[in-house]
């Protein structure tokens, strides 16, 4: 994977330079001692994995993530430890490292970058190389894990401000994302969105009437503008 290293610290910057240098997966493009060098320099250089401290002055590590439209997998380096979970609501980030690193350690967190980036490929290319096998699981990153859940095995999705809540016939997951984004994951023949804070699994209704629809034992509102989407997705005699 290619990296660059974003610290304002040079002593870190060489500490991280010699991991990196540890490590088959990696090679080190770029360092830089402030993220507003690190933005020119992505601007025009597409990379797989940034080491990021979010400790720096003028622009911290949080600054300068808001401002990448697409950005790669990132590791916090940090000496505060409650910062950094903090930033975990930013779904690039794959793990944190706290200063002093180690090369354990280091490898460790290179893994699950490594982990995100093959998934993410391998999902590209199931679609590129055989579209007519959609896929029937989905990948959601729960406390730095990657947690797979079965299309078969959802209920219905519901919206919960900054989060959504996949509701499963076995547990209900927590993930942060919105019905906006996950919708284009899920397969449109499956799934219908029936309200602007729902998306069910057609496969789970037990009934409808005209502003609900039951999935298990929950009710669900339907909404006038997307009712007429449910009817159509619907066998109906």
């Amino acid at each position: 994977m290619k990296c660059i290293v974003i610290d304002d610290e040079e002593l870190a910057r060489v500490v991280i330079e010699k991991l990196i240098t540890n490590n088959p997966e990696l090679n080190l493009v770029a360092e830089f001692p402030n993220a507003i060098q690190a933005i020119k320099f992505l601007n025009h250089n597409p990379i797989d994995l940034i080491f990021l401290d979010i400790h720096m002055p003028d622009f911290t590590g949080l600054d300068f993530i808001q401002t990448l439209k697409s950005p790669p997998k990132i590791i916090l380096t940090t000496s505060d430890r409650n910062f950094a979970i903090e930033a975990f609501e930013y779904e690039c980030i794959v793990d944190y490292l706290t200063k002093p690193l180690s090369q354990e350690r280091f490898d460790k967190a290179v893994k699950k970058a490594l982990l995100f980036n093959f998934n993410i490929k391998a999902a590209n290319s199931k679609i590129q190389v055989n579209s007519t096998n959609p896929s029937t699981e989905l990948f959601v990153n729960i406390d730095r894990r990657l947690v797979k859940i079965e299309f078969d095995g959802i209920l219905f999705i519901e919206s919960k401000g900054d989060y959504i809540q996949i509701n499963t016939e076995k547990k209900n997951i927590t993930v942060h994302s919105t019905i906006k984004k996950i919708k284009v994951k899920l397969p449109p023949e499956l799934f219908v969105q029936v309200h602007r804070s729902y998306i069910i699994n057609i496969k789970k209704i037990v009934d409808i009437e005209d502003s609900s629809v039951l999935i298990g034992k929950t009710v669900i509102p339907i909404s006038r503008a997307n009712r007429d989407e449910l009817m159509n997705c619907l066998n109906l005699l």
